[in-house]
């Protein structure tokens, strides 16, 4: 009997030991933690598969740990690409599904990139995390209940929607909101209004709430996330020089390309980056805000980007700014350092531009390759501009000129069918025909230019229509459409990509690549009306609904069709991605290549006359 009674009362002992591990709380751990003991990366989404290591990039460490702050509600990271913020994203995910069961809310800027998340980069933690298996079950299993898009586990949920989707934003209570490149964000989730805004209001009821905003910034003064930045705690991630000791944040402007090197701001000394990236880091804020804390961080820092990649993609960028192109330079700017891209005088100077004309010699300055036109129709008149192009779309107007008359006439499309005929010479005598033109097709007589279009087609001439798109993001030669009633090719421009090239090659102060000559010879119609008309516009700053969009305005007073024109004659230029090399060598040596070429004379052989006859 006594021993059954030890018996029991050992059950019994261990019974309750067991209920006591079950019942007690979970030892503290904050997400790093967590992260370094249970995470693990898959071979798929991560080019270093196996155990999560935050040693490996340390400024992780603070800022996955400003979530356990209970003083801080939001954190703020605005920061270039290739220093792990997805993955900083998925931890803070595991965290709370794991160790703080909670909903949470994933706002990407589109359903489409949120369904990618959730497959390409969720799915996969879940899989290979054993802390997390299991825990969310497979959408593909019949009794789960789970979506892609939307999974529920012990104690909680986890959402995920696009930030152009309004029914996704308006519907449980959320404690935790992780929004992803909320620059990318529509101003307005459909017609309910800032997508953040209506994130941000379903944390309310919550509150131990966090807000996590993450994002790459793009333009200065619009960028959503420059403005979160600039009114949280502002922390840089700083180093220690490895000669002076003296703490400092990695800039781009103190690396040097020759020998690979950030020079130091106090003791000058130039240190590579092994050395830099040696020595422990720290976080220093800018101002105290423990309620809303707010990282910078470019890819200096970065493990797994070289200085040498980096230099090597800024010099990339360099080349095509001075060819007229800023898109990549704006991208480095953005995606490398993690900096607001700001735009500087964005219109040019007329009068510089009025005081640096020349004279032309012949139709062709020596230097021109590339002969193209744009064509603008007008209620009683078609406005034409001629311009030559060089290496690294160089350029030359040509000639600006007015066909008066009605589109409606025959005749006046005659005139200018004859007018883009024209043969253009060089000073040595040598010529070129235009080799490409674009017309404008959305004015009033659409079916008009339709109709010539069509006939220049069946003439195999190389004479396209187009039609602008405005809005930021759009490239210049965007895509090509036959929807018409004459089934030709109208290409859909981005004018405002194309208004930007031209605004950097017109602020070009070097001949060369991207500088644009114009002719002071009478004839040639480059005035004083002609140079205001392509500076008509510039682009500003609008302010609506709360949200910053840039947008081009005409100043007062101003015709902007030169402005148009070159723009289509660009689009020409682009439309035929010119080889340069290929078309100086033939204008050195005297070929028109743009007329048809006698065909070569077959080389008889000696004493043989046609078919093998001997003579």
């Amino acid at each position: 009997m006594r021993t059954s009674m030890r018996t029991v009362e050992r059950k019994t002992v261990r019974l309750f030991k067991r209920i006591a591990t079950v019942l007690s709380p979970p030892p503290e751990l904050t997400v790093s933690q967590w992260a370094d003991e249970y995470r693990r990366l898959s071979p798929e989404a991560s080019a270093e598969p196996g155990r999560w290591n935050t040693d490996r990039a340390p400024y992780q460490r603070e800022i996955m740990d400003a979530i356990n702050d209970a003083r801080c509600e939001e954190v703020i990271i605005m920061s270039s690409a290739q220093v792990g913020k997805t993955e900083l994203i998925l931890n803070i995910i595991g965290y709370y599904i794991d160790y703080d069961p909670s909903p949470i809310l994933v706002l990407q800027p589109t359903r489409d990139m949120a369904e990618t998340f959730s497959k390409d980069r969720l799915a996969p933690m879940l899989r290979d995390t054993p802390a997390l298996k299991g825990k969310v079950k497979d959408a593909r299993s019949r009794d789960s209940g789970n979506t892609i898009l939307h999974k529920t586990f012990p104690g909680g949920h986890i959402t995920m929607v696009g930030a152009n989707s309004a029914a996704g934003l308006a519907s449980r209570p959320i404690k935790i909101v992780l929004m992803d490149e909320v620059d990318r964000y529509p101003a307005s989730a459909g017609t309910e209004g800032d997508p953040i805004k209506l994130a941000e209001k379903r944390t309310t009821t919550f509150w131990n709430r966090k807000k996590i905003k993450v994002s790459t910034p793009t333009i200065k003064g619009r960028s959503p996330i420059e403005k979160e930045f600039l009114i949280s705690s502002m922390e840089e991630w700083n180093v220690p020089c490895p000669c002076c000791g003296k703490y400092q944040p990695y800039e781009w402007s103190r690396v040097h390309f020759s020998d690979v090197t950030m020079e130091c701001k106090f003791c000058r000394e130039h240190i590579s980056e092994r050395d830099w990236k040696s020595s422990p880091g720290k976080w220093i804020a800018a101002k105290e805000n423990n309620r809303k804390r707010g990282f910078h961080l470019n890819e200096l820092a970065s493990p797994w980007k070289h200085w040498e990649d980096i230099i090597e993609d800024f010099k990339a960028a360099e080349r095509d700014r001075k060819q007229g192109d800023i898109e990549k330079l704006k991208t480095f700017i953005n995606t490398a350092l993690g900096e607001p891209w700001e735009e500087r005088g964005e219109a040019a100077d007329d009068n510089a531009l009025l005081s640096r004309r020349e004279r032309y010699n012949a139709d062709l300055p020596d230097g021109v390759l590339l002969v193209t036109a744009g064509v603008d129709v007008q209620d009683d008149r078609l406005e034409i501009e001629i311009t030559g192009w060089g290496k690294g779309y160089e350029s030359w107007g040509i000639l600006y000129k007015k066909i008066n008359g009605s589109p409606e006439l025959d005749s006046t499309w005659d005139k200018l069918e004859q007018f883009l005929d024209k043969e253009l010479y060089f000073e040595n005598g040598n010529s070129l025909l235009i080799a490409a033109t674009c017309i404008d097709t959305g004015g009033h007589f659409t079916t008009e230019v339709y109709k010539f279009l069509k006939r220049m087609e069946r003439k195999q001439k190389k004479i396209f229509g187009i039609k602008g798109m405005g809005g930021e993001g759009i490239p210049l030669i965007n895509k090509v459409s036959t929807n018409n009633v004459e089934k030709v090719r109208i290409f859909l421009l981005g004018v405002d990509s194309g208004k930007e090239i031209l605004m950097t090659r017109l602020k070009t102060v070097d001949e060369g690549p991207g500088y644009c000559h114009f002719p002071i010879n009478a004839d040639r119609g480059y005035d004083e009306t002609y140079i205001k008309g392509l500076t008509s516009e510039q682009r500003v700053v609008s302010v609506k609904d709360n949200r910053a969009t840039l947008k081009w305005v005409k100043k007062s007073g101003t015709r902007n069709e030169p402005l148009d024109l070159r723009n289509y004659s660009t689009a020409a230029a682009e439309i035929l991605r010119p080889d340069w090399d290929v078309l100086e060598k033939k204008i050195r040596q005297g070929i028109n290549y743009m007329k048809k070429q006698p065909p070569k004379e077959r080389q008889k052989r000696k004493g043989v006359v046609n078919s093998g006859i001997q003579v």
